[in-house]
């Protein structure tokens, strides 16, 4: 795979890594980052939750993001639209989620929550290096983004 036209970012980014965690396929998406990669997730005012692939400190795992994440939901990605500059490796899409919990899940009552994200991405050597996610969901009351555990 070669992040060098349009097409190849938009299938990496709908196919790659958004259809590995539709999937649950945490080891598939863990390959879409770059060792040493970053992810900040945004949720309104709520606060800023920091992950890496390499965590230390206040920051978290995110391969434990994703373990939790497709631990307790069943996702559904869809109606893209991306905007994709190639000259500087970076690419944005907005998008909506549907979250269905698993019946066995740590939110097995929350009911299915459809959200609107807006994901930033930075490339290096074919895979992610730098991820924010901005996302809305006005029915969440937690002070963490939705479905994970504040620390």
């Amino acid at each position: 795979m070669s992040l060098t036209d349009r097409e190849a970012v938009i299938d990496f980014v709908e196919h790659a890594y958004f259809g590995s965690v539709q999937r649950q396929d945490i080891a598939a998406v863990m390959d879409c980052f770059q060792p040493g990669a970053e992810a900040i997730i945004r949720h309104g005012d709520k606060p800023i939750r920091q992950f890496a692939t390499a965590p230390q400190g206040d920051v978290a795992d995110l391969r434990g993001f994703y373990t939790h994440l497709c631990g307790n939901y069943d996702t559904w990605f869809g109606d893209f639209t991306h905007i994709v500059d190639i000259g500087a490796q970076r690419s944005a899409c907005y998008f909506t989620v549907r979250l269905t919990p698993k019946p066995k899940g740590l939110y097995a009552d929350a009911g299915v929550q459809e959200l609107q994200n807006c994901n930033f991405f930075e490339y290096e050597h074919d895979g992610i290096r730098n991820m924010i996610i901005y996302y809305s969901n006005s029915g969440s009351a937690e002070d963490a983004p939705t479905g994970y555990p504040v620390k």
